[in-house]
């Protein structure tokens, strides 16, 4: 008999004699009985499934702590980002050191930020690349790019082609970040990404 058996099965005889002992002393009507059995019952259960679970709690705290602020859960090389509550997956990243937010977009063909943006980040914008791209939200007039670095969670990729807009807040990671990855997909309220 394993000790992990063993400990579970004295966990359960002591639940059920302090519950046992606890009822007998007592004379109550049985359906009052019935009641503090199962409330016993309740807490003893709940006990033995935190204490079966001790070693993944981590692991659901990391998935709280990111259901309440956004931020990824990091399993091993995995990068695991939830759904906001617009339905949309947006990610902190930095570029050249810069924090940036970016919204993640399989729709888009290049990682695009603004130009303060590209400015604070100390990014190297080619000013006479300039084109016009077709974007969900209609044409807009970019200028060609590069970062030293981008980096999102462990994943980094240096001397990263971008472009950069004139339009303030706009930080999406496109299919040219995405193509980079081993694996990415969406599970459930997650995006998974793998390098």
């Amino acid at each position: 008999m394993g000790n992990d058996i063993m400990l579970g099965g004295v966990y359960i005889v002591m639940a059920m004699m302090l519950v046992l002992s606890g009822l007998i002393v007592r004379r109550e009507r049985p359906a009052r009985l019935l009641t503090y059995t199962l409330a016993w019952v309740a807490i003893f259960g709940a006990g033995f499934i935190l204490f079966t679970f001790r070693d993944n709690l981590d692991w659901v705290w990391q998935r709280i702590r990111s259901e309440v602020t956004g931020e990824p859960v990091r399993q091993g090389q995995e990068i695991r980002i939830p759904m906001a509550i617009d339905g949309h997956f947006w990610v902190d990243a930095t570029i050249n050191g810069h924090k940036v937010k970016f919204l993640i977009d399989s729709g888009a063909t290049m990682t695009t930020i603004d130009s303060q943006t590209a400015r604070l980040a100390g990014v190297e914008v080619n000013p006479s690349a300039n084109q016009v791209v077709r974007t969900g939200n209609g044409l807009v007039r970019v200028s060609t790019a590069r970062a030293d670095e981008l980096r999102v969670g462990t994943i980094a990729r240096d001397d990263f082609a971008m472009h950069v807009t004139g339009n303030d807040n706009l930080h999406v990671l496109g299919m040219n970040f995405l193509s980079t990855l081993q694996r990415w997909g969406v599970e459930g309220r997650w995006l998974i990404l793998i390098p």
